[in-house]
């Protein structure tokens, strides 16, 4: 029997079609569908769908090809909104961090000489190729903006994030009434000479590095950054002033513990920190920057390579 054009093309076209009718089994079942499912169109026609394939969700496909059924329409559905349904292997390599063919569905009714719906023609496109595009620019973009947050010296986060963390910090506890924060502000000491003795490849060398030490200490959720030259903060969310003088003492010494080998060279580096913690009132990131700096100030005046903590009795000037 000769097989009509528009039967040859449903067959050999390299898209999944398959015809059900409103008890669900397979009217047809073309070549696209029964090499990536490994089952014939012989022994697939007559058959229900979610008998073949019990893995499918047949809740949400029953529903989804009943109301084409109901309400005359076509519908469609993307792999953004649900990534596959059959779990169909795809060709392309696996560094491609997808699992299974991504598919984009489009459900069809099917109506006979009378106008009236006898099935749903569903088509299946593999979208596993723009899903990857999409994943790799998501990346890339993830990539950007995490560089564009970062230290180009140390690689922890610039003076523009941490301001950001900041404000976003104080609008949390404005909103939600949630635990304070507190704000550590340190430098190195000396560190001019440093420059002046060892020269400047030395001193990036001891920035790195003390960024690497302070970093070792910190919680997960800590916002550590450099905020300029040798000047390092630290956010330490839901941290009171205790909590907050402790993890300065740790940073002091992880940095004073040892010497940072530069070269033949081994240099000596401790850190002046100031502790702050967030005020009722305080409604700026300079403000309590203020607050941790006046600290600092006098950690360095009172000898260097110490905490201190800031006094509401010594009030900052707005």
């Amino acid at each position: 029997m000769a097989v009509s054009l528009g039967d040859f093309i449903v067959s050999e076209v390299n898209v999944g079609v398959f015809v059900v009718g409103r008890d669900h089994r397979l009217q047809l079942w073309n070549r696209f569908m029964a090499h990536h499912s490994g089952i014939s169109s012989e022994d697939a026609i007559g058959h229900s769908l979610f008998e073949l394939f019990p893995d499918l969700p047949q809740k949400w496909l029953a529903k989804k090809i009943d109301s084409v059924f109901v309400l005359k329409n076509s519908a469609f559905t993307s792999w953004e909104q649900r990534p596959y349904l059959f779990r169909f292997a795809h060709n392309r390599p696996i560094t491609g961090g997808i699992d299974y063919m991504r598919q984009n569905f489009t459900f069809m009714p099917v109506k006979n000489d009378a106008g009236e719906i006898e099935a749903v023609a569903v088509t299946l496109i593999d979208a596993t190729d723009s899903a990857i595009y999409q994943m790799m620019m998501h990346t890339a973009m993830q990539k950007l903006e995490e560089s564009s947050n970062r230290d180009g010296l140390t690689g922890v986060f610039n003076r523009r994030y941490v301001d950001m963390r900041l404000h976003d910090e104080i609008q949390r506890i404005d909103r939600y009434h949630v635990d304070p924060f507190s704000v550590l502000l340190f430098d190195l000491d000396h560190f001019k000479k440093i420059n002046d003795t060892y020269g400047h490849v030395a001193g990036d060398e001891v920035l790195r590095e003390v960024a690497r030490r302070a970093q070792a200490v910190l919680r997960e959720p800590d916002v550590f950054g450099r905020y300029g030259g040798e000047e390092f903060v630290l956010i330490l969310p839901q941290t009171d002033l205790s909590g907050a003088y402790a993890a300065a003492e740790r940073i002091r010494f992880e940095i004073a513990a040892d010497t940072v080998a530069s070269g033949d060279e081994r240099i000596t580096v401790t850190a002046s920190i100031g502790v702050a913690q967030y005020q009722p009132g305080v409604t700026s990131a300079e403000k309590i920057l203020s607050m941790a700096d006046e600290a600092l100030y006098a950690s360095k005046h009172g000898g260097r390579n110490r905490v201190t903590v800031y006094s509401p009795q010594q009030p900052v000037t707005p």
